[in-house]
This record gives structure tokens, C-alpha cells and sequence, in this order.
């Protein structure tokens, strides 16, 4: 069983205490932030599934701008780029010229004129009619030609100073694709995109960094996050981190403990004190390494011949629960959905885990995404 608390007021529209509050012709938006687990979109893609089937497709939601990285995946929608772009990341050494980042962990930028990126839905459900551009605002920047379907306009991007700023596009029918181009040889940068159906449903975003920890997240800059707040309106956060906390050759649970508050008041600062909050305990993993299995503290889990699970995965859980206990947040426990501490050699036997016994296969991904589903359609049925 899924652990599963949450403190959610309800739509007069559904049964109190309903978690997707979903009211016919609306939209509810889950934004998940995370590490790979969410970025790989390994999970939250059979999320997005199961409840799109239930309550209706309203977009594939917000992501990173372009193809940010080699093996990057956009289930649903297919990203593209051309032309020369550089990338600043949350997560990874900066470098001169770096550019602030949002939500995504990514800021794309050109000035390249003809540089070009794009989504292309893959099916009709992915169509959209609503399309959602942030980008830098500053001094000397260059314009962008924004087109979905066959709508086109400008949006020069030259400001007197340094802020971010948000563009809706609408199309008068359901499009398959939108392109942004840049116009001239003056640097433009997006911080992400989205798209969107206005006809109400869910919407799943996931924007997750490998390797990442929350703490990454104080990297993110932050009138662009507002910004995208503001422009993307969630109606549930999920914080799915831990699992590079726990995998750290140090850790210490109340450094950690205080990270993740500074993580979650940052976050009711930029996107409303009331926006629900669920925290994702990371999921049940395995190591060899001995260092790595002790880091929490703890004393050794043994899980099979020389396998192990590591500690701290138990602390960061613990700290989690209290954080969500006395702030009022979800709390869902996907080490337990996995069956306990040393669930991750069977999983790996079953085809479910990579042989790193850490990340998910696409099946993996498939049962951890239905239990995922299952629960909030519990809770939303209470």
C-alpha cells in the first residue's frame, strides 16, 4: 500500500478532503519537480496516462525548452531544435555567461538567427490549443517569431533590465505543432514551455534534473519561477527528491531536515501559501558499497548477498513525514508501494529496476505510476 496523508481543501464540485479536484471543463495541473526519476518521465507518464483517461486531457503540460540534453524524453509531444544553442542548468558547474533558470532546471539561448525550437504532438490526444513561452527579458536582447498552427506573431524581448516574462499563444482549433524562432543575431533565452487544451482535464508536468538534489532548486532564479508560477497555475506541487540525498557519501538528517524547509517556504513565497504541496519519499534502492549503505547513520540494512540498502534512504523518509505532519503537506511513501526497504532486488529480477538497482525500467515505471494513480484517485474518492 502507497502511504498516502494530505490536508487538501476541496472544489464545491467534489467530495471533501478530494485530492484532483477536478470540476467538469476545468483544468487541475500536477507539477512535479525532481530528480531523474521525474525527468526521465518514467513515472509520472502512466500518472499522466490513467488520469487523463478518468478526468480528460488538458496538455502535456510544462517543459524544459528544446532538447537540453542527449536521451532527453517527451512522452506524448516530440522536441526539437536547430541551430547553435547553449544550455545553463540548476544542477552541474556554471560557466561565464550562464544564464538564470526557472522551473525547468533549464535556460536555452541563441543568437543565432534561424535558431529554431519546436513540439510536434504525437498523437491527437497531445493536440493543444494553447501555448505557454517564458524567456528572459533584458538589455539588448533579441525578438522571438512565436507559431502555433498557423498563427504567428513577434515578441521582442529587449527590456531595460533583467526580469522574465511569460507569452500565451491561443489557436483558434487544436494544433499539432509550435516552433519559436529567433529573428536576428541578438541573444534571446527561454527558461521553458508549455502546452495546453482549454477544455479542462489534467495535466501532469514533469520537470526533473539528474542528479539533483532539493537543495538545487535555491539555483533556480527567482522572478523567472514566479513568473512561471504565474503563468502555469498549478494546482499541486510534488517534490520527488531523496534519492541523491540518500546516495551522498555525507549526510546529515537535520541539514537536510532545514533544506527541505527553506525548499518548501521558497516555494508558498513564489506560488501562494495555500498551493498544496505533496512530498514523494524517494523510492527503495540498493548498493554494494558499503560507505554509501551506512552514510545514514544507521545500522546496516543487508538485502541479499553484499547488497544493501542505504540508510539515509530511512532518514530522509523520516524528516519527509515530519515535515509533512507539521506543515499540513501530502505525504506518498514510494518505498513502500515497492514493498519495503529491500524491495529493489526483486523489482530488478521482475524487470521493473536497471541493474544499477536506483532507476526504473519502462515496466517499473508502469506500476509505480498506477499506484501512484490509484492513490490519488483514492483519496480524491473520499
Amino acid at each position: 500500500m502507497i502511504a498516502l496523508s494530505l490536508f487538501l481543501a476541496a472544489a464545491a464540485c467534489e467530495a471533501p478532503a478530494a485530492l484532483v479536484r477536478h470540476c467538469p471543463g476545468e483544468t487541475f495541473h500536477i507539477l512535479q519537480l525532481g530528480d531523474s526519476h521525474t525527468a526521465g518521465d518514467i513515472i509520472t507518464q502512466p500518472l499522466r496516462r490513467l488520469l487523463q483517461l478518468r478526468f480528460g486531457a488538458a496538455g502535456r503540460g510544462v517543459l524544459a525548452p528544446g532538447r537540453p540534453y542527449a536521451g532527453y524524453l517527451t512522452y506524448g509531444v516530440t522536441a526539437d531544435q536547430s541551430g547553435v544553442w547553449t544550455v545553463s542548468a540548476s544542477f552541474g558547474p556554471a560557466f561565464p555567461g550562464s544564464r538564470p533558470v526557472g522551473l525547468s532546471g533549464y535556460t536555452l539561448t541563441s543568437a543565432s538567427a534561424g535558431a529554431a525550437i519546436g513540439l510536434t504532438s504525437d498523437d491527437e490526444a497531445n493536440r493543444f490549443d494553447r501555448f505557454v513561452v517564458c524567456a528572459l527579458r533584458e538589455p539588448g536582447a533579441g525578438t522571438l517569431r512565436l507559431r502555433v498552427g498557423d498563427r504567428e506573431e513577434g515578441w521582442p524581448l529587449a527590456s531595460p533590465r533583467r526580469d522574465a516574462a511569460c507569452r500565451t499563444v491561443d489557436s483558434d482549433v487544436p494544433a499539432e505543432t509550435a516552433s519559436l524562432v529567433v529573428s536576428d543575431d541578438r541573444a534571446v533565452s527561454i527558461t521553458s514551455l508549455a502546452t495546453f487544451r482549454r477544455a479542462g482535464g489534467i495535466v501532469v508536468s514533469n520537470l526533473g534534473v539528474s542528479g539533483s538534489q532539493l537543495a538545487h532548486l535555491s539555483r533556480e532564479h527567482e522572478a523567472v519561477v514566479r513568473a512561471e508560477f504565474d503563468a502555469y497555475r498549478p494546482d499541486l506541487i510534488v517534490l520527488a527528491f531523496g534519492t541523491n540525498e540518500a546516495f551522498s557519501p555525507r549526510f546529515d538528517a537535520d541539514s537536510y531536515e532545514r533544506e527541505l524547509r527553506r525548499g518548501i517556504a521558497r516555494i508558498r513565497r513564489l506560488a501562494g501559501a495555500e498551493l498544496p504541496i505533496l512530498l514523494v519519499a524517494p523510492p527503495g534502492a540498493a548498493t554494494r558499497d558499503l560507505a554509501l549503505a551506512g552514510n545514514g547513520g544507521l545500522p546496516l540494512r543487508t538485502c541479499g548477498p553484499r547488497l544493501y540498502a542505504p540508510t539515509a534512504l530511512d532518514r530522509v523518509r523520516e524528516r519527509q513525514r515530519l515535515v509533512a505532519d507539521e506543515l499540513g503537506l501530502g505525504f506518498l511513501d514510494a518505498r513502500a508501494a515497492m514493498g519495503g526497504p529491500c524491495a529493489a532486488p526483486a523489482w530488478a529480477a521482475r524487470g521493473w529496476m536497471r541493474a544499477d538497482l536506483v532507476h526504473f525500467t519502462r515496466a517499473g515505471g508502469e506500476q509505480l505510476g498506477w499506484m501512484f494513480a490509484a492513490a490519488l484517485l483514492q483519496a480524491q474518492a473520499r
